[in-house]
């Protein structure tokens, strides 16, 4: 799932870089889609090696995942409302990469997937960086390339590890 995600994010990205028929968007989403459905392909192949390690979840895992899950749908809906009633969708970018960051920290712990807290830092920190590009007053769709483009790769670097470590 997380390699799909980074396709959305991918996507987010090319948005900021022409119309939907030139060059540059077009050649992100056909990376974006090769580099998702190569990480799919690793997750669900048949004779992958069962993943090295036992995983202890805690009591009521699955509804605290809902739980966190939805307090982020809840905060990225705050994000985006709030953003453009204060007029600053250039925010929005930033915000959300922020939330979903965030949200890694505690599904570390539900999933007993170590992996996602540097999965969660690397996201907040590509948060950080569009909040200070925003500041700087960069353009839109800066902001919007470097956010989206650096959440996918970091959501397609944790899909690959998991794919092939476990």
């Amino acid at each position: 799932m997380l390699s799909v995600f980074g396709l959305v994010w991918a996507v987010a990205a090319a948005t900021g870089t022409g119309t939907a028929t030139d060059v540059a968007p077009l050649a992100i989403e056909v990376v974006a889609l090769l580099l998702t459905a190569a990480a799919l392909y690793l997750g669900y192949r048949k004779g992958a090696a069962p993943s090295p390690r036992m995983v202890n979840l805690p009591a009521n895992w699955a509804r605290n995942v809902g739980i966190v899950n939805a307090v982020e749908l809840t905060a990225i809906l705050t994000v985006i409302a709030t953003s453009n009633a204060m007029g600053r969708p250039e925010v929005i970018p930033a915000g959300i990469a922020l939330v979903v960051g965030l949200h890694f920290f505690p599904l570390a712990r539900l999933y007993d997937q170590w992996q996602y807290r540097w999965t969660a830092s690397l996201l907040t920190v590509v948060a950080v960086v569009g909040f200070l590009l925003v500041v700087a007053g960069f353009a839109n769709e800066t902001v919007r390339i470097v956010v989206g483009l650096g959440c996918a790769v970091v959501l397609w670097a944790s899909s690959y590890h998991l794919a092939l470590r476990g």
